[in-house]
């Protein structure tokens, strides 16, 4: 029993990564799966989607090189965040799609409890804000909305979990109704400082507290799988939401190391330790692991589009056929044109929380074109990542300097992460293990059933495969972020 199957189940992708006993990923698979815009602004995955992929990618990894399940030490699960599904207790049948963690569509749900004066118990008890990205107003849309859903929640028939929590609960064979801290964290519901559901909370969202998970460590035993689903009995060992599993890829266990992913989304994460920083500047203060029962926490800054970016030029625009085309296309642009777009197709996250404003291109000439909109599009990200930066590096007040670590697709472009670090000014490290979402979950896991070594030898095993420093002088850096502010600022006046 040397393997660890880790479960990748992303917003566009469900993959399983085999890792050996070196911590080294030995095999991989992969499925996309059906994308759902019933309307402007919502988003909505089949979870029966999710489940099928989830046992796919595990099956064909696990067929492809030869492992059974009694080689398998453990599962460790990583997943998108605050997506909801809700679903019958004794049939397992979800009553509505998931509700995916871009989907704005209870933006009205959230002014009128702001309105109604609930936002500073929200921020104090679990660190958010009132904004529909996170979990719980999309609970309580799903039982104002289907027929029947509040009658049956509050008989006790449905049960509610983050994406996690259901496939736990479909694995196990319903044995299992559980999630760990950090997902925990990003339902609205969850008092990060007692380390409890919200009674105050889930009264005032309508949530019935038997609908909710136990929630366990990141490490922990969450269940065993049925053999019918695997070929055999594997126990579920890590669970970790899928920005926190990034952190502890990364191995950023000491204060002040901060880690940053680039996937559909970028998020980033800075360590502050066992104390919770309450965010001055619109940062969310969250968990960014719990071992032993001991939660540490973080600052994080979630911005909605990255990648997300990136496809918009490949499908929307059919400027590229591929995305690994923009980096080489960003090279060609005219340095003379400063074309700015701000993506904010879904709203804007931290530290603006705009969720109702919509994107805008800026500075086009006739000269315009798609290496100027490909620039456009990655500089974005660096643009919205130096947004995160100024308000954690105002709230933190630490002693250590800040250290960046960057994964996620878009770090494997050197133009990118260049042109972040000249918008920084400031060193960004890239490790060579890209995986480190599926690590993160692996190394749970792994360390839970004695495969691994503990967090020390773990950060150990961390590697540096290139590190990025400024090469753009501060005059210039400061007026391309004071033209970034003013594009801002017109889409929020829009």
């Amino acid at each position: 029993m040397t393997f660890i199957l880790a479960i990748d189940q992303g917003t566009t992708s469900t993959r399983a990564i085999l890792f050996d006993e070196k911590m080294q990923a030995v095999g991989s698979a992969q499925q996309e799966f059906t994308q759902h815009f019933p309307q402007a602004g919502w988003v909505e995955h089949d979870p029966e989607d999710l489940w099928r992929t989830t046992l796919d990618v595990c099956r064909k990894v696990m067929a492809e090189q030869g492992v059974k399940a009694g080689d398998i030490a453990g599962i460790g699960i990583t997943n998108q965040r605050e997506t909801t599904v809700v679903w019958d207790r004794h049939t397992g049948a979800p009553i509505h799609n998931a509700i995916v963690w871009q989907d704005r569509r209870t933006s009205a749900i959230c002014e009128d409890l702001r309105s109604a004066g609930h936002e500073d118990s929200v921020r104090q008890k679990t660190g958010l804000l009132l904004d529909p990205y996170f979990s719980g107003t999309k609970l309580k849309w799903i039982l104002d909305t289907v027929p029947d859903a509040r009658a049956r929640a509050e008989a006790g028939d449905l049960l509610f979990g983050t994406v996690d929590s259901f496939l736990i609960w479909r694995l196990t064979g319903g044995a299992s109704h559980v999630t760990d801290a950090t997902n925990a964290a990003r339902t609205l519901m969850y008092d990060i400082r007692k380390g409890r559901w919200s009674s105050e909370i889930c009264g005032f969202l309508g949530v019935p507290r038997d609908m909710l998970p136990e929630v366990r460590d990141c490490a922990a035993d969450f269940g065993t799988t049925k053999e019918e689903f695997l070929g055999g009995e594997i126990a579920i060992l890590g669970v970790a939401g899928d920005q926190q599993a990034a952190t502890i890829g990364q191995a950023c266990f000491q204060p002040g190391m901060m880690k940053s992913t680039y996937g559909t989304g970028c998020f980033a994460l800075l360590n502050t330790g066992d104390t919770p920083v309450v965010s001055q500047n619109r940062m969310l203060t969250t968990i960014a692991y719990q071992l032993d029962g001991a939660p540490t926490y973080a600052l994080e800054g979630s911005i909605f589009i990255a990648g997300a970016a990136v496809q918009w030029l490949r499908d929307g625009l059919g400027i590229i056929a591929n995305a690994s085309e923009t980096g080489d296309l960003a090279m060609q642009a005219d340095p003379g044109q400063d074309v700015i777009l701000v993506p904010a197709f879904t709203g804007l996250g931290a530290p603006y929380w705009k969720p109702d404003c919509r994107g805008g291109m800026f500075g086009l000439t006739r000269g315009s074109g798609p290496a100027e909109f490909a620039r456009a599009a990655l500089q974005s990200v660096a643009y919205q990542t130096c947004d995160l930066w100024e308000a954690m590096r105002a709230d933190w007040d630490g002693d250590t300097q800040v250290t960046l670590r960057v994964d996620g697709g878009m770090s494997a472009s050197d133009w990118t992460m260049q042109s972040l670090s000249d918008l920084l000014g400031a060193a960004v490290d890239r490790p060579v293990m890209q995986e480190t979402t599926a690590l993160g979950a692996a190394w749970l896991a792994g360390m839970r059933a004695g495969v691994y070594p503990d967090q020390a030898g773990f950060a150990e095993t961390w590697a540096l495969d290139r590190q990025f420093t400024p090469q753009m002088e501060a005059d210039a850096r400061d007026a391309a972020y004071a033209r970034w502010k003013r594009a801002v600022e017109a889409v929020i006046g829009v």
